[in-house]
């Protein structure tokens, strides 16, 4: 009984923390990179589901983040659509699009499949650029506006037009996000797709039909890129395809592989991590990027398992000895 109180008093100190997040810092810029923070945390997420339970790599979490944002985007500055709606509906579009693209793809496995994921990044991010009609391209869509506001009963009205409302509706979204991909992992689900990580060809020797849970695993992977891109685009108020290269989808993988992949935790560390070490650098602007580069290869090298199941091992061996 012991694991569990442990496990929910860290959740709350979490939960109590993200909560209290805005009036615990005194320069306001940290707030938009909290609002970013909690935007990358759904993505990574995402990318944690197909990576870190399946065991398959995908490099098209930024193209999916891309569809959704552009989706929402286009259907409330130029057909006038709620936000409310546009956001609710780009993950399950963004969904759908990756149910088309994903039954061919997952036919092949391991590297070959990272491959064909990167060409749909790649193919998506040139149709973003250059379908002008619809995307303006380089140009970007300006003039997304914030999701519209509501009276709550006993608080009165709910704005969204500043940063402080922006970030708890994203921390709502982000804690929405985490409780289904937490009811995923911890059902029979999430263990067949530990087990096709794991052994896919004992898998499918024992009859699962592997290939219908790595879709699914895909699909709800895209389903939070989906969200993401929406919540961005409406924070940003601007969106052009440069936020939605494969630079993205690499930094997602990132973020799983720096937090721990495969753990609940870890998407929310290495979300933080890869959106709060480059500002942090920009002290040395002409190395900025080396250094970055040079931080993460190294983390990689001697944290391969992420930050997080070090940290899990180390309080048992603490506790352990109590």
């Amino acid at each position: 009984m012991k694991k569990p109180r442990t496990l929910w008093v860290a959740v709350a100190v979490v939960a109590g923390l993200a909560l209290a997040y805005p009036f615990l810092i005194s320069v306001p810029y940290y707030l938009h990179l909290g609002i970013l923070t909690l935007v990358w945390v759904i993505l990574a997420q995402g990318q944690n589901l197909v990576q870190g339970y399946t065991g398959y790599v995908s490099i098209a979490q930024g193209a999916f983040m891309g569809v959704g944002a552009y989706l929402s985007a286009i259907l409330s500055v130029r057909y006038g659509w709620p936000v409310w709606g546009t956001i609710a509906l780009a993950p399950l579009v963004t969904g759908v699009f990756a149910l088309v693209v994903g039954y061919p793809s997952l036919r092949v496995k391991g590297h070959y499949f990272a491959i064909v994921t990167l060409a749909y990044n790649m193919v998506i991010f040139v149709v973003f650029m250059n379908f002008t009609s619809l995307t303006s391209g380089e140009s970007g869509i300006p003039k997304i506006p914030r999701p519209e506001s509501f009276v709550l009963p006993g608080f009165g009205e709910v704005a969204f037009s500043s940063r402080l409302g922006y970030y708890y509706l994203a921390l709502a979204w982000t804690a929405l996000a985490m409780v289904a991909v937490t009811l995923i992992v911890r059902s029979r689900v999430g263990r067949v797709l530990v087990a096709i990580r794991q052994n896919e060809p004992l898998a499918e020797a024992l009859g699962i039909a592997c290939w219908r849970y790595k879709l699914f695993a895909f699909v709800g992977s895209a389903l939070l890129a989906g969200l993401s891109g929406a919540l961005f685009a409406h924070y940003m108020g601007f969106i052009n395809p440069t936020p939605f290269a494969a630079d993205t989808s690499l930094n997602a993988i990132l973020a799983v592989i720096l937090g721990g992949s495969g753990t609940l935790a870890g998407p929310v560390v290495g979300a933080a991590i890869v959106t709060f070490l480059p500002e942090y650098l920009r002290i040395a602007e002409t190395y900025r990027m080396i250094v970055y580069g040079l931080i993460l290869v190294l983390a990689t090298i001697f944290m391969p398992r992420g930050i997080v199941p070090i940290v899990a091992a180390a309080w048992r061996r603490v506790t352990a000895r109590r």
